[in-house]
This record gives structure tokens, sequence and C-alpha cells, in this order.
């Protein structure tokens, strides 16, 4: 079969609804109030989305030599290395004991990033990627994932024991829509996702960037021998409210971790849609392609107290970046302003404004 050349990118990609500044300030109220929540609780601000970390690790992304002139676009134009920092995560607000099955999510920061940014990330040199492990967005639209949110916010504060019956009734329920070849984003998020391994996973951006001259969508991959065993296999939660943290530094510490990141181009905007990250794009017409190598040596990737504050001091956005990564569509427009208030509140909170670091070293 034939492959298409990849769509060229142009500003009449994106449609703009009228109504989304009023979305988005009900998506910031939905933030709000898991924010006011969990902050109460825990004297604390954390995340009002992925705010539990599972693991954070340091090391280096190396862009490929020789791309072809379609993959060598924005960061990834000419070989280089970049410092780099990934952040595991499940996705609430709140601090949940991991016995409470949801979709595992991977935050990738490089340093050193040069190039036009994007408006609000003016002066900084970071690329943030954030990404989690399934290819399709829980919500077709900004009013859908408001309306998802609020749900969650309802949730936030709410006794754990019935999350953690709940999660159990949710993954009974996934593990049969599996078993027809079907399966349900939302029942995932609400709990209902498999107790997979966070590091045998592959990580989706989900939603599409600018690529240069073109449109597409990221993934990163596990390759190390160390990381593609761990692929599909389960974690036993039971009575270990910590045990993402306990298995992901247990490989961590010892071997360390080499992932491919990968890029889908867009070839066909009926087939691959901008503006609806529920579809996903049909990976026979675009295969995701390797553009650089992500290595993170043998390191600790959670000691209580260092990496609460490296934790702390961090905040991931996909609009902290370059204009030639520029994110596309409704929700992915949506993001930026509620990302930034989530990290406005985190800083006022703590009593320590939140920014962006030029080098690893600046980190705790």
């Amino acid at each position: 079969m034939t492959i298409k050349p990849p769509v060229r990118f142009d500003p009449s990609v994106e449609h703009v609804q009228p109504d989304e500044g009023e979305v988005i300030g009900q998506l910031n109220d939905s933030f709000q109030t898991i924010l006011e929540t969990t902050s109460a609780d825990y004297g604390h601000a954390v995340r009002s989305v992925h705010a539990k970390a599972h693991g954070i690790a340091k090391g280096k992304l190396t862009v490929h030599a020789d791309l072809p002139p379609e993959l060598a676009q924005g960061v990834f134009a000419r070989p280089a290395t970049y410092e780099a920092v990934i952040r595991f995560s499940t996705n609430p607000g709140d601090i949940l004991d991991d016995a409470i099955a949801l979709p595992r999510g991977l935050a990738l920061k490089l340093i050193g990033v040069e190039g036009e940014r994007l408006p609000g990330s003016e002066g900084d040199t970071t690329q943030d990627i954030i990404m989690v492990n399934g290819p399709a967005f829980a919500a077709k639209d900004a009013e859908a994932f408001s309306k998802n949110l609020k749900l969650l916010a309802g949730t936030t504060d709410k006794a754990e024991g019935a999350k953690k019956l709940l999660s159990g009734v949710l993954r009974a329920f996934e593990a049969t829509l599996e078993a027809v070849g079907l399966e349900s984003s939302t029942l995932q998020t609400l709990g209902g996702a498999a107790q997979v391994h966070p590091l045998g996973e592959t990580y989706y951006s989900q939603t599409p960037f600018r690529y240069g001259d073109h449109i597409a969508k990221f993934s990163l991959a596990p390759v190390s021998p160390a990381l593609t065993q761990l692929t599909g296999d389960t974690v036993s939660t039971k009575d270990r409210p910590d045990a993402l943290r306990e298995v992901v530094n247990e490989v961590m510490a010892s071997q360390g971790g080499t992932w491919e990141l990968r890029v889908q181009l867009n070839r066909d905007l009926d087939a691959m849609p901008v503006e609806d990250p529920t579809k996903v794009w049909d990976e026979k017409d675009s295969p995701f392609v390797t553009v650089a190598t992500l290595e993170m040596p043998p390191q600790p990737s959670w000691q209580h107290g260092a990496s609460d504050a490296i934790d702390d001091a961090l905040s991931y956005s996909i609009w902290h970046g370059v204009t030639a990564h520029q994110p596309l569509g409704n929700i992915n427009r949506a993001r930026k302003d509620t990302y930034q208030h989530s990290a406005d509140f985190r800083g006022r909170f703590n009593g320590c404004p939140l920014h962006q670091p030029k080098a690893l070293a600046e980190l705790p």
C-alpha cells in the first residue's frame, strides 16, 4: 500500500469553537475545586491532575542523524543531545493508594532547546511532551473533557476504600470488554485500567502537534531488555499503597532504561482529524517512526525527600516549548490556561513560584 505524503501544516487545520473560552472557565473551576480540596487535606498543593508521581529520572535524549526531511523538523531538525527529565504518574488530582487502577502517564521535559517560543514560555529553553499509555484521549473535545473532569472533581477526597472497591468492579468490566476486542477509556480513567507495570508501557501524546512543516503525534516506546520484558506485566498492589514507586525504583536503580521517541505524521486530515483526539490515527496509513533515543542511566527514581523536592520544583505543560511544535486542536488549546492555572496555584500555596530549569544541575 502506498503511503501518502505528509500534510503540510497550516493554521486552517484548526477549527476554534465559539464557546471555547466559556468551557475553559468551567475546566478551571473544576481544577480549582480539586486544588483547594487536596491542598487543604495535605497542607501542601499538588497537581490538579497526575498528582502522584511514581518515579522521576534524569538522563539525555539524542536526536538521530540523517533523518529524512519530513522528520528532520523543529527540535529534531539536526542531530543534537538534550538533557532530559521523565516523570511517571497516574491521572487523578489526589494522592491515592496504588490499588486503585488508573492509566499510566509519562511527562518528558527536554532542557536546552532553542528556537522561537510558544506564548507563555518566552525566555525558557524547555520542551515538554506529555503522554499516556493509550493512543486515544478519553474525550472528543473540551466540553466533554469538562464533564469528565467534573466527575473526577466530585470524587476527589471521597472515601478511598470505596474507590478501591469501585476500581475492582471497573477492572472486571474493562477486562470483559477487552476479551471481545473492545475497551473503554472512560472506565479506565475512573479506575478500571489494568495494573500494568509503568516501565513496560508505550506512551502516546494522544493529541496532535505541529511538527515543523507538518503535523504529528508522538509516542515513547521502551526498547532496552530491562523494560521490554515488563511489557504486559501486572503489579501486585495488595497492601502496597506505593507499589508503583517500588517497582519502578527497583528497575531504574539497578538497570536504568532506554526508550525510542517516535513520530506519526498526519497524512490525511479526514482519516487523521486534528480536532478529535478520540480518533486513533491508523498506523497502517502512517506508522510511528523513531527520531530520537532517550537514555536514563541507573539511578534511584524515588527517594523520599529528594524526589519530593524535584517533583515540587517542576511543572509540565504541552505549551512549554517551541512554536515548531505548537499544540493543535480543541483539547490542546484548553490545556494551555488550565495547566498554567494549576501551576500558579501550586506556586502560590507552597510559597515557591515555579520556573523552568536551564540545566539538570539546577534541580534539587
